[in-house]
């Protein structure tokens, strides 16, 4: 008999523009379908929407959701692909408003990007990293946004603190978000970077993973959804 077990992961972080309150239980959900028979799951039909699998890291204070943002292509004659606009491993921040309960309306984002990404993967168990971004920079608006992303060590060698620290002198607002990030779960981290890396660099279309609609030549943005497409700076 089939069984499907809804997504309650996918549905809270989906439904952003009411500002809900995101429950830990609801973001462990995941999407998948099973049955006894090999013979039907041969025949059962692949999604036709985007597959929602972040890896979420949840603690007293804040949660960590991490997920890979996937490059889009544009057509150029004579029916090739280039990118369009390069991927990232986008990472959401979200603090806590009480037991196991999220504030997605006070989110904060901050998109990797591959050289990054790298950053984090080189790194030991000893080693800091700190990443800073501008969205205005070598402009007259520079400064009015600022991110910064702080990766340390504990002081017992267990582990990690990310911290995302946001100061908008537009808003008048400086808001600090910290996760402290387990040796495992660190782990995990890398190797899902490690994975994610060609991806989000647009090179799994050189090694032949390239859909119907690149090999007919059609402009190919991957399907999405408005979380996907809300990027670091659409805040």
């Amino acid at each position: 008999m089939m069984k499907q077990a809804r997504s309650l992961l996918s549905r809270s972080l989906y439904d952003q523009s009411k500002g809900k309150v995101v429950a830990s239980s609801s973001l462990r959900g995941f999407a998948t379908w099973a049955d006894s028979s090999p013979t039907q799951r041969r025949d059962t039909p692949k999604p036709s929407g985007r597959v929602f699998a972040p890896y979420a890291i949840f603690k007293g204070k804040a949660a960590l959701s991490i997920e890979p943002c996937l490059p889009t292509f544009a057509k150029i004659e004579p029916g090739n692909l280039r990118i369009d606009r390069r991927g990232s491993v986008m990472m959401t921040f979200m603090p806590s408003i009480g037991e196991r309960k999220y504030d997605w309306a006070k989110k904060q984002l901050f998109a990797l990007s591959a050289t990054e990404v790298g950053s984090l993967i080189s790194m030991d168990s000893s080693e800091s990293s700190e990443f800073f971004h501008d969205p205005s920079m070598k402009s007259s608006n520079a400064g009015q946004v600022r991110k910064s992303l702080s990766i340390k060590p504990h002081a017992d060698g267990s582990g990690y603190f990310f911290s995302l620290t946001v100061n908008n002198s537009l808003l008048k607002t400086n808001d600090r978000i910290v996760v402290p990030v387990t040796k495992a779960e660190f782990a995990v981290m890398k190797t899902a970077f490690s994975f994610a890396l060609p991806h989000i660099m647009g090179w799994g279309r050189l090694t032949g993973q390239v859909d119907t609609a690149a090999t007919q030549g059609i402009t190919l943005h991957p399907k999405t959804d408005p979380m996907q497409l809300e990027l670091e700076w659409g805040k």
